[in-house]
């Protein structure tokens, strides 16, 4: 009876250790990462920005997301071009920025503004690219008490536009000072997530999307002509109901691209 509860044991242990074992040498192997989307730059990009989505300044993190956002195709319709003064606004992660710094080259300027609330996680990043780039400008600023450069090319609003209200930043103040700052025929360039038609700001707060009815409104309201509205990231998948953020569905937005003009003349 002894022996077979040894033999008993020593059959146990031995499962023991095989599966852990197992556990070691397999389980624990992290699954292997999605490869990226391709992306290809269409052909009738112009070439610094072609060269500029192909830096090698880009991080792979930068690149993984570049089939679904499109950056050539996206910059070309800003009209952005070497030489150019830029405004930025939500400049954190230099997804943008570090194309726009390689466009304008170094006779342009990128003014990089982001929200106080930004510096903890992104502020010490944001420095260093500065730091990198003589043609960068950085500063963590109160939108609502901002003073922006003037005679500015083009200022860009990426995903953002829905979150000034979030951070309590009256809108209408902040697009007359965008007006302000722009030279005449200057764009203003805006990209976010549509939220449901007709929802106005209804589900802002709960899934960061607006109703790109708002943003022409605002802007308009402002004084700037509505010059194109594309659909370049448009999914019709996207039933505007789940949060931006959604694990496995981020970056696959509904969206909409709105370039603005402030009139060659005064009204």
């Amino acid at each position: 009876m002894q022996l077979a509860k040894l033999r008993h044991l020593a059959t146990a242990l031995a499962i023991v250790a095989g599966v852990a074992t197992l556990t070691s040498a397999g389980a624990a192997e992290p699954a292997a990462a999605a490869p990226p989307k391709p992306y290809a730059i269409p052909a009738s990009v112009p070439k610094y920005i072609r060269d500029a989505v192909q830096s090698k300044e880009r991080t792979e993190q930068m690149t993984a997301r570049d089939a679904d956002r499109k950056p050539a195709e996206v910059l070309a319709l800003s009209g952005v071009k070497p030489g150019d003064r830029v405004v930025e606004f939500a400049s954190f992660g230099q997804y943008f920025t570090t194309m726009l710094s390689s466009i304008v080259g170094e006779k342009g300027l990128v003014y990089m503004f982001d929200l106080p609330y930004t510096e903890q996680r992104s502020g010490a990043a944001s420095r260093d690219f500065v730091a990198k780039h003589a043609n960068a400008r950085y500063q963590i600023v109160d939108y609502n008490t901002i003073e922006l450069p003037q005679n500015v090319d083009i200022v860009f609003n990426v995903l953002y536009y829905h979150d000034l209200p979030l951070n309590k930043i009256d809108t209408a103040a902040l697009n007359a000072k965008i007006l302000k700052s722009l030279k005449p025929g200057g764009i203003f360039f805006i990209v976010d997530h549509n939220a449901e038609p007709g929802s106005g700001m209804r589900d802002t707060e709960k899934l960061h999307r607006i109703d790109p009815a708002v943003i022409k409104q605002q802007v308009t309201a402002a004084g700037f002509e509505l010059v194109e509205e594309s659909k370049l990231l448009a999914n019709p998948a996207d039933d505007h109901k789940w949060m931006v953020f959604a694990a496995g569905k981020r970056g696959t937005t509904d969206q909409s691209i709105f370039k603005f003009r402030k009139p060659l003349k005064a009204k």
